[in-house]
Order: structure tokens, then C-alpha cells, then sequence
């Protein structure tokens, strides 16, 4: 039973009790009473135990409740600090990656006037080269030239009419 239900029990035997004339006192049935009174000794250590158990897992939910808090707490700081570490990571690399691009410009560029540089150095050596080839193959032709007019080597016209001469 329960225990407010006895207590409306008890408001009830005193509703049906009778008054004694010219007091305060009333007559209540006896046995009534100590019954009702029975049934609260029996009713009222079960309401206590129960509500004693329900502190109990009140403060039991509670440290649980508490504990995880405190683990969720402690996981979204970890998950922070992982997040706040991995945009280090990858600014890191953002940069060291911005860096190997830029030192990768500055040595094409240098390679690239490197390139230019021996090229313009080789066409220079060739053009020395061949300006004095054909130096040599002036001087060579003057040469001839000189011999020709002083008589020294036939002329060209001349062997060449003598060559079509024999061939007919």
C-alpha cells in the first residue's frame, strides 16, 4: 500500500470519529487506528527503501552522467588539439610546398639563363669559328684569284672548253 493512501486512511477514521461534548477530544475506533497504524509500519520502511534506492541511483546516474561528461570533455579536447595539429600540419606543408615551388622557379629561371648563356657562348664560338673559315675561304679564293691573273693556274672557261672539246 501506499503511504499517502493510509495517511487519507487516518484523515478518514477521524472524519467518522465522534466529538466528546464540550472538548477537543474525539472517540476514534481503536482497532481501525491500530491496523491503519500496522499497515504504515509495514508501508513506511518499503517507501523509505524505495526512496532511499531512488537517491541511491539518482546519485549513481548523476556520477555516471558526470563521469561521462567529463570523458566527452576530455575527447573533445583531444579532438582539438588534433584538429588545431592537423591545420598546423597542413599550413606546414602549405608552406613548405610554397617554398619547393618557389626554389623550383628560381632554379628553372637560373637553368634557363644557364641555357641561354651557353648557347649565346656557343653561337659566338661558332660564329668566331666560322668567320674564320670563311676568312680562310676568302683569303683561299684570293688566292687563286692572284695565281689566275698572273698566269699560274689556267682559267676555268678554258679547261672547261678544253673538257668539251674532247668529249665531242
Amino acid at each position: 500500500m501506499d503511504i499517502l493512501h493510509l495517511v487519507d486512511k487516518i484523515e478518514d477514521l477521524f472524519n467518522e470519529s465522534r466529538a466528546l461534548p464540550f472538548t477537543r477530544n474525539i472517540v476514534i475506533d481503536e482497532d481501525k487506528l491500530l491496523d491503519i497504524i500496522d499497515q504504515m509500519r509495514v508501508t513506511v520502511p518499503e517507501e523509505i527503501k524505495k526512496a532511499q534506492q531512488i537517491v541511491t541511483q539518482k546519485d549513481r546516474i548523476i556520477a555516471q552522467a558526470q563521469e561521462e561528461a567529463n570523458r566527452i570533455i576530455i575527447l573533445a579536447k583531444e579532438k582539438a588539439e588534433q584538429i588545431v595539429e592537423r591545420e598546423a600540419i597542413v599550413k606546414s606543408a602549405q608552406n613548405r610546398s610554397q617554398q619547393i615551388v618557389n626554389q623550383a622557379r628560381e632554379d628553372a629561371n637560373a637553368t634557363r639563363r644557364d641555357a641561354d648563356n651557353y648557347v649565346i657562348d656557343s653561337l659566338q664560338s661558332m660564329e668566331e669559328e666560322v668567320t674564320r673559315l670563311l676568312s680562310q675561304i676568302r683569303n683561299g679564293i684570293r688566292k687563286i684569284e692572284e695565281d689566275r691573273l698572273r698566269g699560274l693556274i689556267p682559267n676555268n672557261n678554258s679547261r672547261q672548253e678544253e673538257l668539251f672539246e674532247e668529249e665531242e
